[in-house]
């Protein structure tokens, strides 16, 4: 059986790239490319493919939104994560959105095309030095509205704009950042952005 797969990628070159190698693949079928989220759920919906391979960061739609997306309206379209973020926090939250496989950008042609295998046949294909690490790593302290309010923070938002964007008062969002900050240990919010990225909770 053939495996028809959808892949998102911001990167152009990587993405011709890595449709490139698939086709090589005689069981693989590249059905589709998308430069952003949104396109490849809009290439979701016309093609139906068993699998999408996805980056994490793309414009419009980040790779573990296009995932919950998927989970929530065609489950039977499983997705793989292949990207550079090699940390767990990324992990359990890829695997929270439904994610099916976590790879690293630089693993062998070989392992992608056996993962995506794997991942069609109903199994999970992890980054081998993830799987280890997720379950080691430390835990994601932020509630889901600390977590925007940071992500806004780190924008460059003023604390006026995140209100109006969230609905909340400036003195909830003062709150919320207070809290970020503090069980981020950072000294300020810009620190605990950059805190928080890097390990992958945002």
């Amino acid at each position: 059986m053939t495996i028809r797969i959808v892949i998102a990628e911001d990167q152009a070159l990587l993405l011709g790239a890595l449709a490139a190698l698939l086709k090589l693949e005689g069981d693989i079928d590249v059905v589709g490319q998308a430069r952003n989220g949104e396109d490849a759920l809009a290439l979701c919906r016309a093609l139906q493919p068993h699998i999408v391979l996805t980056d994490i960061e793309m414009p419009r739609m980040t790779g573990l939104e296009l995932a919950a997306a998927l989970r929530d309206t065609w489950p039977a379209v499983r997705v793989a994560i292949v990207t550079t973020f090699a940390r767990a926090g990324y992990l359990r939250r890829a695997m929270a959105a439904g994610v099916r496989g976590y790879l690293l950008k630089d693993a062998p042609a070989e392992t992608l095309a056996q993962a995506i295998r794997t991942v069609h046949a109903g199994g999970l294909a992890i980054a081998p030095e993830l799987a280890l690490e997720s379950w080691g790593g430390a835990q994601d302290p932020l509630s889901e509205r600390e977590r925007q309010v940071l992500r806004l923070a780190g924008e460059g938002r003023s604390g006026a704009d995140i209100a109006r964007l969230l609905s909340l008062s400036e003195g909830t969002v003062r709150n919320y950042l207070s809290e970020a900050i503090s069980k981020c240990g950072a000294a300020n919010r810009v620190e605990a952005y950059r805190m928080a990225r890097d390990a992958g909770w945002l």
